[in-house]
């Protein structure tokens, strides 16, 4: 029984360092959100920090309505596509393991 415990408490300590490496991974990855058709591009780190906005001229000639409109969708695009790749980055970490159900590495 003591060789099971310290089994797994051994894996626990790997999975909490594979887990911190993972959440450094994903807080420095970049995504692009983006709306009409590329109109609008959004930078956004896995912090959901914007790291830049690039809208295309064509957006300039129609109303202010459109282009807060295209602004909002980039933003929810991007922010979508950082927890989305969270997700599966922390579901592949957690697949190598048995967890009990409701119970979840921190992150995810």
């Amino acid at each position: 029984m003591k060789g099971s415990i310290g089994k797994l408490m051994q894996q626990a300590q790997e999975m909490q360092g594979k887990v911190q490496e993972a959440q450094e991974e994903l807080a420095n990855m970049e995504v692009t959100g983006e709306a009409g058709a590329g109109l609008v591009k959004i930078v956004m780190t896995g912090k959901h920090e914007v790291r830049s906005v690039h809208i295309d001229d064509s957006v300039f000639e129609e109303d202010r309505e459109l282009l807060e409109d295209l602004l909002t969708a980039a933003m929810n695009d991007a922010v979508q596509k950082v927890s989305t790749t969270t997700q599966e980055r922390m579901s592949d970490l957690a697949g190598g393991m048995n967890l009990p159900p409701g119970m979840n590495f921190p992150g995810m």
